[in-house]
């Protein structure tokens, strides 16, 4: 329901860091108009003012986080909405607000992978919704921005699925890397990758830098299926508050040299804004916290090269990334209240 050719937006789940920095990118967008914020009903959050939980608001939004009691009533009054919401509630709530023609950009894990199997395996339950789950476009803009012009459910990528992928697609499409090898990813993330709910996980009086999910991490088969290629992916938790940087590791196929793995970058990502090509220059957190790029760097000995990526988790890696869509959606400026 568009209010002075502006669209309305609802962000559900607007509690925690994802929903802040959305609530913040469609305030200043001249093209969005925020409709309302919405907490779970029992959320100890519900009614108190977004500011209060996150001070760099104040002054600039100050809505009250509703408790959501009625998608149904919502969605009559939206025609886009952002689900930062966990796994499963997304995969409830998205038919809802689909049902009424809202755009749906959800951040959870719930459409990102068409596999029925995958869900019980890695989300611990069985999805409900095959022909949605088919539908959704997965949401890593430089790579699928045709799709999501034409789609009403985006499936925004996973944080550190956005910069492996990034890292590797021009890699895995200009046909460089040698088959019989797996890409192996290392990566570390801050920890708002955890949320903003306190425990011993996310306390920087407990957070000593240590891999997790060895072989068994959720992102590894989100990474694969959309690279349609096997890697060895080891997510690190670092003691730091955001970004994430990701080494990869891959050997070149026979008689690829550094030249044509430069120029695979440079075809892939030269009219690209939000991706910055450091070449020898490695990457790192620090130039790309509180912003919305991926920068990437590599270097190549022999049949070696190892590529790295930098993003901030909660922009590139979710927000961001997730405003990135709706504007390719929408067909606004794509960088429209990122830059």
């Amino acid at each position: 329901m568009s209010i002075d050719n502006q669209l309305t937006v609802a962000i559900i789940g607007a509690s925690g860091y994802t929903g802040a920095e959305l609530a913040l990118m469609v305030t200043k967008h001249p093209k969005l108009k925020l409709a309302g914020l919405y907490v779970s009903a029992n959320s100890l959050d519900a009614n108190k003012p977004i500011s209060t939980l996150h001070g760099k608001l104040a002054g600039i939004v100050d809505l009250p986080l509703l408790p959501l009691t009625s998608p149904e009533n919502v969605a009559e009054n939206v025609d886009i909405v952002f689900l930062a919401t966990a796994h499963q509630v997304s995969h409830d709530l998205a038919p809802v607000f689909l049902d009424k023609q809202c755009q749906v950009f959800d951040l959870s894990g719930a459409y990102r992978v068409h596999s029925n199997s995958f869900y019980p395996d890695y989300y611990g339950f069985e999805h409900q919704h095959p022909q949605l789950l088919e539908q959704a476009v997965y949401g890593l803009a430089e790579w699928n921005r045709e799709e999501i012009k034409h789609t009403d459910l985006v499936a925004v990528a996973g944080c550190y699925p956005t910069a492996s992928q990034l890292a590797l697609k021009p890699l895995i499409e200009g046909k460089l890397l040698d088959a019989t090898q797996w890409p192996v990813i290392n990566a570390v993330s801050g920890v708002s990758g955890a949320g903003i709910k306190a425990s011993t996980t996310n306390s920087f009086c407990e957070v000593s830098l240590q891999p997790y999910g060895v072989f068994t991490h959720r992102h590894q088969p989100e990474i694969s299926a959309h690279l349609d290629q096997q890697v060895i992916f080891t997510p690190h938790l670092g003691n730091f508050k955001r970004g994430i940087l990701a080494t990869i590791t891959v050997k070149l196929a026979e008689g690829v040299d550094s030249e044509q793995v430069e120029q695979a970058f440079v075809n892939a990502y030269a009219d690209q804004t939000l991706v910055r090509l450091k070449q020898q220059v490695m990457p790192k957190i620090k130039d790309v916290e509180f912003t919305p790029f991926c920068d990437i760097g590599w270097s190549v000995k022999g049949k070696h090269l190892i590529v790295v990526s930098a993003i901030d988790n909660l922009l590139k890696g979710a927000s961001a990334q997730a405003m990135q869509c709706l504007n390719i959606r929408n067909q606004f400026g794509e960088t429209t209240s990122l830059l």
